[in-house]
């Protein structure tokens, strides 16, 4: 038996240490681990050795400051991970390894007008292709990601008001999966999603306070604060969309007036080109034409980024982050809406939070939030599940797949 203070159970400790080091990270050299758990080289050495030959981790030949090192990772029999993403017009699945690979992932289109039970049981079937197109067996999935388009309320694990799936409000999201998949499910909204992809595997790499704003048919951020999402007591926080900028504007879905969401939303402005675009006009389109040079798809752009960086310039008087990470289709715009954003930052923040400021556009697009669903498994999973149930030494291990580093 394990006492607190005795040497099995620190060396328990130190164990859990670095499998959650390289869990997060993906793959550390060894050098990295001991920076990063405070433990000492020759310690470090000792565990990953332990490791290995338990099966638990993978070392691979690598350098590092031109030096040869070894990089450490989780062993491809440790288990899988799988990401689920009901976005505006898509559902998108992805399932990767514990060394931050996707194994697997596709996209399909999605009827936002589609009930519930008609969503579930098409990711349900993406979900269970998907895995077998790895060759590895079903009892090796670990978690499911789940992403949703709105609030999940924290003590009943319902699906608050949606702007882009009304039919599905007050529904489970987490008990409906589980319940399909017979694994354990981790839930929450599509922005607090894309800045766990962003911070993990995009722009927001290295930082350790940051937002991530979506723009599409609605507004959102998702908050990074100490380097965990931050979600608020009842789950709501990053409503950045409501805001308000003008309170003779226009009428918010919320009710009140002139909301930041009523300046940069898709449907609210939009219309603003129906005259000169033509109805079908669309974002992206918005966005290509923009880049292209028209004058109007530009001005629209433009002030579209000014009003995001008010409501970036509020977060920064609060928050202080030092990064924000501009997601959804018009992060593709590039300095055409970036420029704008910082240009009311200056203006409106404080001055010392505006100069730590860094504003960049995405790097992940349309898979941000499929990959911050990997991403939140991999940050809620528990180390000890991993220690127990690594494979003994020369044991079987998984099948191959083809994989692709994010």
């Amino acid at each position: 038996m394990e006492t607190p203070g005795s040497q099995s159970s620190l060396h328990r400790a130190n164990l859990e240490r670095v499998v959650r080091a390289v869990r997060l990270a993906g793959s550390l050299t060894q050098a990295e681990i001991a920076r990063s758990t405070g433990l000492s080289a020759a310690t470090v050495s000792n565990i990953v050795r332990e490791l290995k030959d338990g099966g638990t981790v993978d070392v691979t030949p690598t350098s590092a400051g031109g030096r040869r090192a070894r990089s450490v990772s989780l062993s491809g029999d440790a288990g899988i991970v799988v990401g689920v993403d009901f976005g505006h017009s898509h559902l998108r699945v992805a399932v990767g390894n514990l060394a931050h690979q996707v194994l697997a992932e596709e996209a399909e289109p999605f009827d936002v007008d589609a009930s519930s039970s008609e969503g579930f049981d098409r990711a349900e079937e993406l979900v269970e292709r998907l895995i077998a197109a790895t060759g590895i067996g079903r009892d090796k999935v670990i978690g499911v990601g789940l992403g949703v388009p709105g609030p999940i309320d924290v003590e009943t694990g319902a699906l608050g008001s949606t702007a882009i799936l009304p039919g599905w409000h007050g529904t489970r999201p987490r008990e409906e999966l589980a319940g399909r998949l017979g694994v354990p499910v981790h839930v929450d909204n599509d922005a607090n999603l894309g800045a766990l992809g962003e911070q993990v595997w995009g722009s927001g790499r290295g930082a350790t306070d940051l937002a991530y704003i979506k723009i599409g048919s609605g507004v959102g951020a998702g908050l990074v604060i100490n380097g965990q999402i931050y979600r608020g007591p009842g789950g709501t926080a990053g409503e950045i969309g409501h805001i308000t900028l003008d309170e003779s504007g226009p009428v918010c879905r919320c009710g009140n007036r002139g909301c930041l969401e009523t300046f940069t939303a898709a449907r609210y402005v939009l219309p603003l080109l129906n005259s000169s675009h033509g109805p079908d006009i669309t974002m992206p389109k918005v966005v290509r034409l923009a880049r292209e040079g028209d004058p109007g798809c530009r001005r629209l752009v433009a002030d579209i980024g000014r009003n995001i960086g008010s409501g970036v310039a509020n977060l920064c008087n609060l928050l202080n982050p030092s990064r924000v990470v501009l997601g959804g289709d018009l992060a593709e715009a590039g300095d055409l809406v970036l420029d704008p954003v910082r240009d009311s930052v200056a203006r409106y923040a404080i001055p010392s939070a505006a100069r730590q400021l860094t504003v960049a556009p995405g790097t992940l697009g349309g898979r941000a939030e499929v990959l911050g669903a990997l991403a939140l498994v991999l940050s809620e999973m528990g180390d000890s599940t991993l220690l127990d149930s690594a494979a003994p030494a020369g044991g079987p291990s998984a099948p191959a797949a083809a994989s692709a580093s994010v």
